[in-house]
């Protein structure tokens, strides 16, 4: 008889089941989600992935050419090598947006990872890059709000992570703050710098509005200078809005006359709650996504 702690070979996990998905990589499109990385790949070992998140909504597309550019600068900021130009990036994504019916917005995602790595397997080996680009189905959250919950973990500085890099290994950070919010009945986290001060939520970045003036937290290195975010900034003064971008702290959000998030999964979305305090929808937010969507049709 076996030992009473040996025990069969579990069963095979079933496959997951996604949305609509089609992926290029090597070449070729395929359908769902094709396996790319096995347990020698770099990437799986030691995480040396990157990527980027463009959107395909209302059958536009808003500044995929900066996302793919973007992609390119974060797989060199990670030591991996960019081997596909942004523009072919966004002539695939296109070729591959045929696929779909535009019924349900579509999250472009570029990604670039090692296969192999350089001294004593430790840095990426950059002539090893693969590339590959996801599209899928994916809706944007609804524009009704989230709330959220003061973090107890921060956000690590440029000589610790890379953080100027959009980079795979970044994201479990942001997870577990998320995980720790939504313990306490939040949607989303306020995730903080080292030094104490705001810097973003757990999947976007963050505007606030006091008196009539709208404030973001100033880019320190520690967090993405966000797309959509600097699109904000530049629609909102050209619509004649004072935008000031500055070191602005948890009290300070916490007794904003409104707060809202932008980021590429769903563009302007207001908050509607910040720990004990309930807020509503701003008309500076209001204003702010109607903008973001003027631009995104006027673009296409």
């Amino acid at each position: 008889m076996p030992h009473a702690s040996c025990r069969a070979n579990p069963e095979p996990a079933m496959p997951q089941e996604f949305s609509r998905t089609r992926t290029f990589v090597d070449g070729q499109w395929h359908d769902g989600n094709p396996g790319l990385i096995g347990p020698r790949s770099h990437a799986m070992w030691l995480g040396s992935s990157v990527f980027d998140g463009a959107r395909w909504f209302e059958g536009v597309a808003p500044d995929l050419d900066l996302h793919c550019e973007r992609v390119n600068r974060s797989a060199e900021a990670l030591g991996l090598k960019a081997t596909m130009a942004a523009d072919e990036i966004v002539r695939l994504t296109h070729e591959g947006l045929q696929d779909f019916d535009g019924k349900t917005a579509v999250y472009i995602r570029p990604m670039y990872w090692a296969e192999d790595g350089g001294y004593m397997g430790v840095p990426a080996d950059a002539e090893t890059t693969r590339f590959c680009l996801c599209l899928y189905e994916s809706p944007m959250i609804a524009s009704s709000g989230f709330t959220l919950g003061v973090s107890p973990f921060r956000r690590p500085t440029p000589e610790t992570m890379p953080t100027l890099a959009k980079a795979g290994c970044l994201y479990p950070n942001n997870g577990r703050a998320i995980m720790e919010a939504k313990s306490r009945g939040f949607d989303n986290a306020l995730v903080l710098d080292m030094l104490g001060n705001v810097a973003e939520t757990g999947t976007s970045n963050l505007f606030m509005v006091k008196d009539g003036v709208v404030f973001t937290p100033v880019p320190n290195g520690c967090f993405l200078n966000g797309i959509t975010r600097q699109r904000i900034i530049a629609l909102l003064r050209e619509a004649g809005h004072e935008v000031v971008e500055t070191t602005l702290t948890v009290a300070q959000f916490r007794d904003a006359d409104e707060i809202f998030s932008t980021g590429n999964h769903s563009k302007v979305v207001p908050v509607v709650g910040i720990e004990d305090r309930q807020m509503q929808a701003g008309a500076v937010y209001a204003e702010a996504r109607e903008l973001y969507w003027s631009f995104a049709r006027a673009a296409a």
